[in-house]
């Protein structure tokens, strides 16, 4: 008993070591050029209802179940999400700067509660060529501080952007 009461007490200091220790804040984001005119990018990725159609986590779920509340693209539009990967969310619109940035909140709700900030920004390189970039930041609590530090922000979702951003290419650039 007493053998077991001390791996239990260095397992749960390992855990706070690693929570205390570990970066709380991160920011990930990814860019890619579009072959479009900088306002035809701003107003397809301000739409909610069109990020189902390029973003991944929509595409590889077809239990993925959305409900959107408010007028599409405006100041305060939100869809409620959740899939069948047993996650489970909301995002709303926080800030736009026509034809320039998109700010949404993600309120996680399942797998653990976490709140992040989402954002898609848009450059004229040429008249038709666009640079996008897509980013996420936040603050990771316990215990999903704990699960990024052994396993990083870039391996859980920087491959799921690159991703989306291909997609939206791809859907952008036949249009």
């Amino acid at each position: 008993m007493t053998l077991f009461f001390y791996i239990l007490i260095g397992i749960i200091t390992f855990i706070a070591f690693l929570h205390a220790w570990s970066r709380k804040d991160y920011e990930l984001s990814r860019t890619v050029v579009i072959n479009r005119p900088k306002a035809e990018v701003y107003a397809y990725i301000r739409q909610l209802k069109k990020q189902s159609s390029w973003m991944p986590w929509f595409l590889n779920d077809p239990q993925f179940v959305i409900k959107y509340k408010g007028e599409d693209g405006k100041l305060g539009a939100a869809s409620y999400w959740k899939g069948n990967n047993r996650v489970e969310g909301i995002q709303k619109i926080t800030k736009l700067h026509e034809g320039k940035l998109l700010e949404t909140e993600l309120l996680f709700l399942r797998p653990y509660k976490s709140l992040t900030l989402n954002y898609m920004a848009v450059k004229e390189l040429e008249p038709d060529r666009t640079k996008m970039v897509w980013g996420v930041k936040g603050v990771h609590r316990f215990p999903a501080s704990v699960f990024m530090w052994l396993y990083g922000m870039e391996r859980a979702i920087g491959k799921d952007f690159e991703t989306g951003l291909q997609n939206l290419k791809q859907i952008l650039e036949k249009k």
